[in-house]
This record gives structure tokens, sequence and C-alpha cells, in this order.
């Protein structure tokens, strides 16, 4: 692997890092804002706040990904941390919005979600554009790539929802600015560890058709077929990501018979995200490295059905109050398998993309991009949909969404693995 692929990954990770913590210490900050002074926020105002951030990374991941064809994926993968340093920046400063003028904050706060969704569509199509460039006709190394990317981009989200709690207790808003410096270590490291595509035999050349090309690509049999599947699973997986913390971390007398809405403090949901991260990561490796023996669709089949047993591992241990220890143990010890085979879905949605972007080689940036539109759907999705079932059902409502979710993930699958002999096993 070259210095410049690693450096890809290792941005992405401190560049995601970053996102998660933001995200997560937002969640501590919402869920006591009462205590600072501020008005109460109910799960609906959460779930709204998190659509922003991926109404902005819809909107303008495929412009980003269109620029970075023609400008080169270098330049716009940069942008990416100055957007997540504001964010960041003005997170933190909405400290003082609270006490001046409390009507003003969540605006503030959904406008800083824009932000962070702007770093993310500048950054992922663009280094995305450059990994598919760079691991063509590889099969190894695209699938050991798409499992690092998967691995950098959850873990560091994974991570800064480990670190976020103790932080937030540790230092309260002030963490925000910390955060900001972060990012400018991922704006480093794309700057000075990435080497311009434009200088390398990878480069993408320039081309003409605008956006009726990109129309033209959206046209794609498989990409129509892989949109529905991978927005699902990305609405299951955004659920979480933007209710689990805010409702782990309060207890809800709403919910009196569901044993996780009793409150979970800082160190509790420190460890339990540390032992998901250790799981899921170790899936994206595993599955990750099985690209050669098993078909895309045949590991991102398995991911859903590993959801599936983790919905319903999770509904015992929800309801497991009055029973013998052994069941929520050992429904606990079930869902991390199941957790272990989801994590095969993401890479291999990812490599599939891979594939289909061979068909275009001029077009990579653009057709990697659909990475986060598909992603961003399926996150705003995830985060209304999560937010009215918090509201209505508690956690139980969030498992039944979830389960709902990886059901429609089924539907375009089994069409899917028919087309899929087309692409091949990578770039010719």
């Amino acid at each position: 692997m070259s210095r410049s692929l690693a450096a890809c990954f290792a941005g992405t990770f401190t560049l995601r890092f970053s996102t998660g913590l933001t995200g997560a210490l937002l969640g501590f900050y919402l869920a006591h804002l009462a205590d600072l002074g501020g008005v109460q926020i109910d799960s609906l105002v959460v779930g709204f706040m998190s659509a922003g951030f991926y109404l902005s990374e819809l909107v303008l991941a495929t412009p980003f990904g269109v620029l970075s064809d023609r400008i080169g994926h270098h330049r716009v993968m940069q942008a990416g941390p100055v957007f997540g340093f504001a964010a960041a920046v003005v997170t933190g400063l909405s400290r003082f919005v609270v006490t001046a003028a409390a009507p003003l904050l969540v605006p503030v706060l959904t406008a800083t979600r824009a932000l962070e969704g702007t770093s993310t569509a500048a950054s992922v199509p663009s280094i995305l554009g450059y990994v598919a460039a760079a691991t063509a006709g590889n099969e190894d190394l695209r699938g050991r790539s798409a499992a690092l990317f998967e691995t950098a981009t959850l873990g560091g989200l994974g991570a800064g929802f480990v670190v976020a709690p103790k932080l937030f207790e540790a230092m309260g808003t002030t963490a925000f600015f910390l955060n900001a410096v972060v990012y400018v270590i991922s704006l480093l490291v794309f700057r000075l560890g990435v080497s311009d595509p434009r200088a390398d035999v990878v480069r993408t050349a320039p081309h003409d058709g605008g956006w009726r090309r990109y129309g033209h690509l959206l046209g794609n049999a498989e990409v129509l077929l892989l949109a529905p599947t991978w927005i699902a699973v990305n609405a299951a997986i955004g659920l979480w990501f933007s209710q689990s913390i805010f409702q782990f971390a309060r207890r809800n007398d709403h919910f009196p018979n569901q044993l996780l809405h009793r409150g979970f403090d800082a160190t509790q949901i420190t460890v339990a995200a540390i032992v998901i991260m250790i799981i899921f990561g170790a899936g994206l490796f595993y599955w990750g490295g099985r690209f050669k023996n098993l078909r895309r669709s045949t590991i991102i089949l398995y991911g859903v059905i590993g959801g599936a047993v983790v919905v319903a591992s999770c509904l015992v241990i929800n309801h497991s109050e009055d029973v013998p220890l052994v069941v929520p143990i050992s429904a606990a010890a079930v869902a991390a398998a199941g957790l272990f085979v989801l994590a095969g879905a993401t890479p291999a949605a990812l490599g599939l993309l891979a594939d289909i972007s061979g068909r275009f080689p001029d077009d990579r940036g653009a057709i990697m991009g659909l990475y986060s539109v598909f992603l961003a759907i399926g996150q705003i999705v995830g985060s209304l949909v999560g937010g009215v079932a918090a509201t209505v059902r508690g956690i139980d409502g969030l498992l039944a969404a979830t389960l709902l979710m990886l059901a429609i993930a089924l539907l375009p699958l089994f069409r899917l693995r028919g087309l899929e002999h087309l692409l091949g096993p990578g770039d010719a």
C-alpha cells in the first residue's frame, strides 16, 4: 500500500473522529442543556438536528464529487477539515447563546450540523475517488482498502463516541474547541501526506458533459439497485448514531418497563462504546478480506441477517429485568455475533460502488460521491424515523424501526445479485 493511500485512511480516521466527537458531545450538551440554564430539548429536535447534518451532505456530495474529478481529488479533500473546524468552533461558542439569546440556540446548532455535513460532503467523494483509482485492477488491495476506509470511518466515529462522555464530563463545552484542533491535524495529514493525483499514474482526466453526464451515471442499473439497499442499511445505523447517546445518557420514566431507559453514566456508555467498536472493527477486517471468495451481495445479505439478530437480542436485553441473569448475558453474546456479521455490509457495498466506478474512470469522484448521497439519505431517514420512534416507544421503538429498515434493504438485493456478474471482480 502506498504512502498516499495510507495517509488517506489516516486522515479519514482523524476527520471522522472529529465528526463523531462533535456529534456525541452535542448529545451530552443537549441532554444536560436544562442544567446549563437552557431550554428542554426532546428527541424530535435531536432527530431534526441530526437530519440537518445529512441533508447538507446529501445536497453537496454530488457537486464536490464532480469538482474533485475536474480539479483533483487532493485539492477537494482538504476542504473537509476546514468546514469541520468552523463547525466545532461555532458549536463551542454556542454556550454563550444559552444565556444571551436562548431561542436562537437550536437554529445555531442546526447550522453547525450543516457545516459538519459540508465537511463530510467535501472529503468523502474525493477520498473515495482517489482510493477507487488507486486500487483499480487489484482485488486484494480493493478489499483491504474498502475495509480500511470503513474501519477509519466507523472506527473514527466510534472513537469519538468513546472519548466524548468522559471528555464532556471533564471539560464541558470547552471540549468543542479541543476538537477543532483535531480538524487541523486532519488538514495537515491530507495536505502533507497525500500526493496530488494529477502527478500520479492514477490521475483523473477532465471531461465534458457536466450535469447531463452525471444524470447518465445515476441511471446505471447497478447504481439504481444498490441505492435502496445501501440507503436502508444506513437508515438502520443512523437511527442509533442520532439517538443512542441522548437516550442512554438520561433516565426516561415514560418507559419504566424498558431496562435500557434507566439512565447510564459516562463510564458505562464509554465501556459499551469501546466493546461495540472492537467487535464492529473486527468484522470490517474479516469481511473485507473475503472479497475474493464471496460475492459482495452475499456479504451484504449476511450483514442484514446479522442486524436482525442484533435487534432480537437487544429486545431481550431491554426486557430482562425480572429474568435470570444468564438470559441477558446470552442475549448480549448473540448480539455481539450479529454485530460482527452486520459489519460486513458496509465494505461490501463500498466495494460494489468501486467496481461500478471502474466502468467510468473519468468520473470516479462523481460515482464514489454516491456513497455520501446514499449514506446521507439513509441517515436523514434514520434520524427522523428514530426521533419519532424514540418518542413513541423509546428503545423498543428504535429497535422496531431498525428491523423495518433492514427488511426494506432485502427487497432489491436479490435483483442486484443477478447483475453483479456484469461488473466482474474489480476493474479491468
